[in-house]
């Protein structure tokens, strides 16, 4: 029996409208984006499951531009010695997680950006004056984070005899600081400057004020992902002329009294 033809249009609309979701627009799958959860000021979750820092504000920016709502970004934890991996097995779309760009990451994912410039610091108890140098560190204790540049930047240049300690996280490094286990902490100055703010924390630990070095904070995404990363590259320079980098940064570091760097141009390209 043949369909007439007024019913098979019906039929039509109605297979339409049920994999539309009964009319409405077909449900977009979420873009995965690769933060720190333990960072104040830069990546941070917290206790009531939302997320806050300057990454996060630079993440959801650039999400914003390539097309997803603030409710269609899925969060995901990296640590420090596992964003090439994650980022490689497609685990996430890019990752925005206080990761400097260098060569040797460079041969494993591509960057865009650079989106900011920190430099690598001393975190100390605020009643320590003994270190007020990197040297200083040659008789000391010091903790950083598995697969940061930080404390191979101390082995190979700053202090080889300093005794480090590698920890998963930078919220234990603080622990092992705060309980006299170690003496100094060492990250990029911006990460350092979030805990020292971080409530709670207020008067218990200083910056020492060295700029050991340069990080140039840059987004990783897959290698040869060109047309990402041409993407990425253009929503950041918009984020910055727009008013949203100053006002980002102003809003994550303000308190900490962060003396930060101006917005790096985007140089970064396939």
């Amino acid at each position: 029996m043949k369909v007439p033809k007024a019913g098979a249009v019906a039929a039509v609309i109605a297979l339409a409208a049920t994999a539309s979701g009964c009319g409405g627009e077909a449900k977009k799958e979420p873009i995965s984006v690769g933060i720190k959860f333990d960072q104040p000021g830069i990546g941070m979750r917290e206790p009531d499951g939302t997320f806050t820092g300057f990454d996060v504000d630079v993440a959801t920016y650039v999400a914003k531009e390539l097309g997803y709502k603030a409710n269609e970004i899925e969060f995901k934890q990296v640590y420090s010695d596992d964003r090439e991996l994650l980022i490689q097995y497609n685990e996430v779309k890019f990752v925005a997680a206080s990761y400097t760009i260098n060569d040797k990451r460079r041969e494993k994912v591509e960057f865009a950006g650079p989106y900011f410039v920190a430099h690598q610091d001393l975190l100390v108890r605020a009643d320590d004056n003994t270190i007020t140098k990197a040297e200083d560190l040659n008789t000391k204790r010091l903790c950083s984070v598995t697969g940061s540049t930080s404390a191979e930047n101390v082995r190979s240049k700053l202090a080889p005899k300093a005794s480090v300690l590698e920890l998963d996280g930078y919220s234990e490094c603080l622990v092992a600081l705060q309980d006299h286990l170690v003496d100094a902490m060492t990250t990029d100055n911006s990460i350092l400057a979030g805990y020292a703010a971080r409530k709670g924390n207020e008067g218990k630990f200083k910056l020492v004020g060295l700029n050991l070095s340069n990080e140039n904070y840059g987004i990783g995404l897959k290698k040869g992902d060109s047309a990402l990363q041409k993407k990425i590259n253009a929503a950041l320079t918009k984020m910055v002329s727009d008013g949203s980098w100053e006002a980002a940064v102003k809003k994550n570091f303000g308190q900490a009294n962060y003396k930060y760097e101006p917005a790096p141009r985007v140089t970064t390209s396939s």
